[in-house]
């Protein structure tokens, strides 16, 4: 009589562990909990560092049932994998009530407790949109919040290579207070990059400010800093030509309408910073700042600009003119602009022209996003211009406003201009454009 065979097992009992952590990497907490319980081996699996590296906390003001069963579930997770965390991103969602933000401080008081015990490789730290300037949050729990981010951020100063505080909207002690943490230990801060944008009041003008400048001197290894306009000053750009020449690649800069912009920051600061980076990279993004005058206060020649980006909301005022940034300012960035983004309510000039020049002249750009009032006559031109090669954009996307009555005619022109290029906008080309009609 033959022996009876063994029952078959699953080939799932067979896949190699790191197969079966990469599967594990792509479930949320929940289905890997349900997953740990199969076998002693997914349990297992269930265990391994490499699952527990990167966490998402996300707290809402307001939240559902989902809502809080997520969250507490995120919070469990990361309390009790905690030695492994290397990236921690808390993000706050309808931060609504003076409870809620009672709720959340005191969380975050047992959360970086725990962290403080046990952690020792957290590298990259995401806290955005606090603003602690709003009224919902009481004096006394602000500071117990300001207090406590503080000391933690002293105790992981040490392995710290990330920080983003965005809109965290701070006052200036407050503020600088946060950034002297990370130089706790040895006075000198070894974070690569930093994101403080709007990361202040509204109306400081910290280019101003002693403390701020000595603070930012502490940094010594900055590769990117995002920041706004009204943290710039001769002082600050003398301190990241001295302490961070040989690490800096690239500065961010917002400069918003409302934010203190009129100060004087001389050519030669620009100029000595960029000779000592050569490769420096520097972004702005203009918030309704378009005025010419404005403009050309800030953006000096001797600034390495990569990339700009002109927004100018719903704001429209038939004096105002961008013709100018176009004709005489941006072309002094033409060896060097790569990123232009403009989104503009110009209803009151033709612009095609202009842009399309300005394009054409600058050498190096590769990414073109408008959203402004242009005939649609204005993408056959930059198309046909690209398909002869005068031009080495590779991204164009565009919101072409246009009167409600003239919509349909429209789109059917662009339509067809879109197919006559169509070999080159599927083979070379990251191509959007649209009508987008107006009332």
């Amino acid at each position: 009589m033959e022996e009876e065979s063994e029952p078959k097992q699953s080939t799932w009992a067979n896949i190699p562990e790191v197969c079966l952590r990469h599967i594990f990497q792509c479930l949320d907490d929940k289905d890997r909990a349900q997953a740990a319980m199969v076998c002693k081996k997914w349990s297992n699996a269930m265990n391994s560092g490499s699952l527990w590296r990167s966490r998402t906390i996300t707290f809402h003001g307001n939240p559902s049932e989902a809502h809080k069963l997520k969250f507490q579930s995120a919070l469990w997770y990361t309390k009790k994998y905690g030695k492994y965390l290397e990236a921690l991103e808390i993000s706050i969602v309808n931060l609504c009530s003076s409870n809620a933000t009672q709720k959340f401080q005191r969380t975050m008081s047992n959360l970086f407790s725990h962290l403080r015990k046990c952690n020792h490789r957290l590298a990259f730290l995401t806290i955005r949109y606090l603003e602690l300037d709003r009224a919902i949050w009481r004096n006394r729990f602000r500071r117990s919040f300001i207090k406590t981010l503080a000391f933690f951020l002293k105790k992981m100063s040490k392995h710290l290579d990330y920080l983003n505080l965005k809109e965290a909207r701070l006052s200036l002690e407050d503020g600088c207070e946060l950034l002297d943490s990370l130089s706790y230990l040895t006075n000198k801060s070894s974070v690569t990059e930093i994101n403080i944008e709007d990361f202040f009041h509204t109306h400081l003008p910290v280019y101003r400010s002693t403390i701020f400048h000595q603070t930012m001197s502490k940094f010594c290894s900055l590769v990117v800093l995002t920041f706004n306009y009204n943290c710039i000053s001769d002082e600050l750009l003398n301190a990241l030509r001295v302490h961070c020449a040989h690490s800096l690649s690239t500065l961010n800069i917002k400069c918003h309408i409302h934010d203190p912009h009129q100060q004087v920051v001389r050519g030669m600061s620009w100029g000595n910073l960029a000779k000592r980076v050569p490769k420096l990279k520097v972004n702005f993004h203009f918030e309704r700042v378009l005025k010419y005058s404005r403009l050309a206060r800030i953006l000096q020649v001797e600034i390495p600009v990569s990339s700009i980006r002109l927004r100018s909301s719903c704001f429209s005022d038939p004096e105002w003119t961008i013709r100018p940034t176009l004709t005489i300012l941006l072309p002094f960035y033409q060896h060097v602009l790569q990123r232009l983004i403009l989104k503009l309510n110009n209803g009151h000039e033709v612009l095609d022209n202009e842009l399309l020049q300005l394009v054409l002249s600058c050498k190096r750009l590769l990414f073109l996003k408008v959203w402004a009032f242009l005939s649609v006559t204005f993408m056959e031109r930059l198309l046909q211009n690209r398909a002869e090669r005068k031009c080495i954009l590779t991204t164009i996307q565009f919101r072409i406003y246009t009167a409600q009555e003239r919509a349909s005619r429209e789109h059917q022109l662009l339509s067809e201009i879109s197919r006559k290029y169509k070999e080159l906008i599927d083979s070379e080309l990251d191509y959007f454009a649209v009508i987008y009609p107006t009332v």
